[in-house]
């Protein structure tokens, strides 16, 4: 994991907040110099470009999920407990960081620009590896259906959530959820358990 100092991460946040009010293109080098009470050029010897930037910010708010992930594999705890603490980590880290998201999954998605992500795929890789080592726990067990492709797990956590946000004006009308409040509260409570409930079921599952 990289390490950043105080005032690398006071940048990072300064510079995840206006990536995410005015967009990658709308958001100055200068602007968040500004805001961050730096000159441009340490933003220039700390990270080089405003692309550049924009990959440290998805490594630091990625690179300390390993920790967290290790930390729940080494619980003992059973397998489909472990599985229900992932889900809530899933769930917790994009509700926290809904910034950080937002603007990865556009950039990821657009290509507008060539951004190398090796790092940060590196960091998904041994994310990964970690969730597998926990399912293949519950399938030695007994407890998990072996034919199960688990890698699309974590894809299948986080798109029910982040379709959830991104429909949100069709889901506050169609679910009476009329405040912010109301709408957070969904997502914690009854949206939360809905995908537990679907990943133990397609984990439990035997043909």
């Amino acid at each position: 994991m990289t390490e950043f100092n105080d005032k690398q991460i006071e940048i990072l946040q300064v510079a995840e907040r206006l990536f995410a009010e005015e967009g990658f293109d709308g958001a100055s080098i200068r602007a968040i110099a500004r805001e961050a009470n730096v000159n441009i050029a340490m933003i220039s010897y700390y990270f080089g470009s405003k692309e550049k930037l924009l990959e440290a910010l998805i490594t630091y708010r990625t690179g300390d999920m390993k920790m967290q992930l290790l930390s729940i594999f080494n619980e003992d705890l059973s397998p489909f407990q472990k599985v229900e603490l992932l889900i809530d980590l899933y769930i917790s880290r994009i509700n926290k960081h809904k910034c950080m998201y937002q603007i990865m999954h556009f950039e990821l998605t657009t290509k507008k620009r060539i951004i190398e992500m090796e790092s940060f795929m590196e960091i998904k890789r041994e994310n990964a590896e970690i969730f597998r080592k926990i399912v293949q726990e519950g399938q030695e067990k007994g407890m998990f259906n072996k034919d199960i492709n688990i890698d699309l797990i974590p894809t299948t956590i986080m798109g029910v959530l982040v379709h959830f946000r991104n429909n949100k004006s069709y889901f506050e009308k169609t679910m009476g959820l009329v405040t912010e409040e109301a709408f957070e509260h969904y997502i914690e409570n009854e949206l939360t358990h809905h995908i537990k409930q679907t990943i133990k079921a397609l984990l439990a599952y035997e043909h």
